[in-house]
């Protein structure tokens, strides 16, 4: 059993190259996946009633956020909707291609906290029927991990970022979360 487990563990060590490469294009998918939907008709329709409801059962204090945002959002709903599902496909194809990782990788934190903090209400109102914190918080974590896997094992091989690096070094200061240029 204990051999098993240590060839387990080499070949976890001897593919972090390439797993990670894998975790990043496949969680860039879902975020592919995630923005298309937003292009489905009549969400914009439901959009300022999601983040309304949103605020229902929150403390008193988290109110005028919540107060902000509906009324920021039913102004011009359509705008809020095809932004964000730009926004997702834009970092979708980034994970996926493996392109300004760096930039994607802070985009993503931001984007997911700002969809875990309105639409999906800190994941609340919290209570005994309460079971989830919700996904923003979540994707927000995996990008973080992802920032940290790419500064400890450096650039991906398999990324246009490397690519570009090759013919242009100071594109690592833009693309790595770790540089030496």
């Amino acid at each position: 059993m204990a051999s098993i487990q240590v060839s387990l563990d080499n070949w976890f060590v001897q593919h972090a190259g390439s797993l990670k490469t894998a975790v990043r294009v496949i969680f860039g998918f879902v975020w592919i996946i995630d923005g298309g939907l937003k292009f489905q008709p009549g969400l914009p329709d439901s959009l300022s009633q999601m983040v309304a409801d949103a605020g229902q059962g929150q403390p008193a204090w988290l109110q005028p956020w919540f107060g902000f945002w509906s009324q920021t959002v039913s102004a011009n709903p359509a705008f809020f909707v095809t932004t964000i599902g730009l926004l997702e496909l834009a970092l979708g194809f980034a994970l996926v291609f493996g392109f300004v990782r760096k930039l994607a990788y802070t985009g993503g934190i931001l984007l997911s906290l700002i969809i875990w903090s309105v639409p999906e209400g800190f994941g609340g109102p919290y209570g005994p029927s309460s079971t989830d914190i919700g996904t923003g918080i979540i994707y927000a974590f995996v990008f973080l991990l992802l920032m940290i896997v790419n500064a400890t094992f450096g650039p991906s091989r398999w990324s246009l970022d490397y690519a570009i690096e090759q013919r242009w070094r100071w594109w690592k200061k833009i693309a790595e979360t770790r540089s030496s240029v």
